[in-house]
């Protein structure tokens, strides 16, 4: 292979032979693509509008009907918990952008030439991950405590509201953020094993919202049993201080879990990526 064939954004800037890159001339490139799509654009800008703005409306709507609300609803509201809810579907928008930072090569016939000018595989998987994975979990953090802050300002008194400073929501708060930066993760493993869109956005959504579903025609001791390592329970558990119960894993157990979840898929999509062809 020429140098002139060498992507500059790999070997350019350090001067590299062929096949002789630098984890760093990696992170530049990918970085570059993530960037430069639009479709990081508008999945981070959806996670942005719609972790804040739906946010705000459960915790003004909240206010709004305070004075109607039962003794039970106000002993057992979780004020942390609604103004988090929302970034439950944010997990879709960033489920979706980590499916195309793989897939959208291979759509396009791109993968070819990162390979050939980064023919070692794992090396240009762990770049996406890591780039992917600092971008989203930044967004995701400024989102979650943008939302905690604004949701809280509108629950005012004579509604119940935190600050975080309240037990237990400063740790909902951060791990609202981290779970959404390990959720994509998990999505970028699927695209990595799939490594086709349609196939894993489908794979990704019936995983995260289908199969609770499926699992509720089980019965009640089956559920219970099985719902506590599903993804969609486990985040549920760190958006909130009060739904911990004996049916779910305590919020740090859930996460661990969780990111056992992506690294598996992550390791059996290295292999893959390294045995077949692009």
């Amino acid at each position: 292979m020429s140098t002139a064939m060498v992507n500059p954004a790999i070997t350019g800037a350090r001067g590299l032979r062929p096949g002789r890159y630098g984890i760093s001339g990696l992170l530049k490139s990918e970085w570059t693509k993530l960037r430069t799509v639009r479709s990081t654009m508008w999945t981070l800008g959806i996670t942005v509008v719609v972790g804040i703005g739906i946010s705000a409306l459960a915790a003004a709507e909240t206010r709004s009907h305070w004075a109607t609300m039962g003794p039970g609803q106000r002993a057992s509201f979780d004020p942390t918990s609604t103004s988090l809810t929302a970034l439950l579907f944010c997990q879709l928008a960033i489920g979706v952008l980590g499916v195309l930072v793989m897939s959208a090569e291979y759509g396009t016939g791109t993968i070819r030439a990162t390979f050939s000018a980064a023919p070692r595989r794992p090396l240009v998987l762990a770049a996406k991950v890591i780039v992917f994975g600092v971008v989203t979990l930044v967004v995701a953090e400024i989102v979650a405590f943008a939302s905690f802050l604004l949701g809280q300002a509108l629950l005012t008194a004579p509604a119940t509201h935190a600050s975080l400073s309240t037990p237990g929501a400063l740790r909902a708060v951060v791990g609202t953020g981290l779970y959404l930066g390990v959720i994509g993760l998990f999505a970028l493993g699927l695209a990595t094993i799939i490594r086709h869109t349609a196939g894993a956005i489908s794979a990704f959504v019936g995983i995260l919202l289908v199969l609770p579903i499926i699992i509720e025609a089980l019965p009640n001791s089956l559920q219970f049993d099985i719902r506590r390592f599903l993804p969609l329970q486990i985040g549920g558990v760190m958006m909130s201080v009060n739904s911990q119960n004996a049916h779910s894993f305590a919020p740090w157990t859930g996460f661990f879990m969780l990111c056992v979840y992506a690294a598996a898929v992550l390791v059996i999509g290295g292999i893959l990526l390294v045995r077949r062809d692009a």
